[in-house]
């Protein structure tokens, strides 16, 4: 969670229905009946200050280089696999990025379940796409159907559904992100998410319609 959000300033620490918006990750983490250890990486004092109130949470400051605008999450969590902090490496890195908060309360400890069943070295959390046809343009400005054929449609139930990344969870190794430094490395897994999980905080107008969601359809911010 790094400070200087140029989109929503100070979007962190901005309460989501009425919780700091890092805090709610941060409780999500806590009620997990199989993380051992929960972290919160930031640049930023006041971020880091929503921690304070929960001794199992240890604070990690990072480095002003790692919370630029182009800064990486990956590099992030490679500097807090390498702090002293860590006297043993982690079996599974649960990466939760506080704009993504639309998680219900068995998501992590469902999709460590899956990490392990899976046999993975990554994973990510997203949706189907059932229904969803997608186009770009190319090189060459002309529209091209990507996720199927549009010379033979045919009936929805024929087409295997898409799968889009929500941002939710990304599970790995330490070893996969320390060789890869990317969160996707290996055998690469998927966690089911429902749709109405695939949005994220990234402008103003984000801001009351995932509270809308998530009042909706999760109602739950834990103790």
């Amino acid at each position: 969670a790094r400070g200087g959000s140029k989109g929503i300033p100070r979007k962190n620490v901005l309460p989501f229905l009425g919780v700091p918006l890092v805090e709610l990750s941060i409780r999500q983490a806590l009620n997990s009946k199989l993380v051992r250890n929960v972290y919160l990486s930031s640049d930023s004092s006041e971020i880091l200050s929503k921690a304070d109130s929960f001794k199992e949470v240890i604070q990690v400051k990072r480095p002003d280089y790692l919370a630029t605008d182009d800064a990486r999450s990956e590099d992030a969590v490679i500097h807090w696999l390498n702090n002293s902090l860590i006297s043993d490496l982690p079996d599974i890195v649960v990466m939760l990025e506080p704009t993504a908060p639309l998680r219900k309360p068995n998501d992590i400890d469902d999709s460590i379940k899956a990490f392990i069943e899976q046999g993975v070295d990554s994973l990510f959390s997203g949706a189907f796409l059932d229904d969803f046809l997608i186009w770009k343009r190319n090189n060459e400005n002309k529209l091209i159907s990507v996720n199927y054929d549009y010379k033979v449609q045919g009936p929805r139930q024929m087409r295997k559904p898409d799968i889009v990344e929500n941002g939710a969870l990304y599970l790995f190794t330490p070893q996969c992100i320390l060789q890869n430094s990317n969160r996707f490395g290996g055998k690469i897994g998927h966690y089911k998410n429902d749709f109405w999980q695939s949005f994220e905080i990234d402008t103003p107008d984000d801001w009351k319609f995932l509270e809308m969601i998530y009042s909706n359809y999760i109602n739950f911010l834990y103790d």
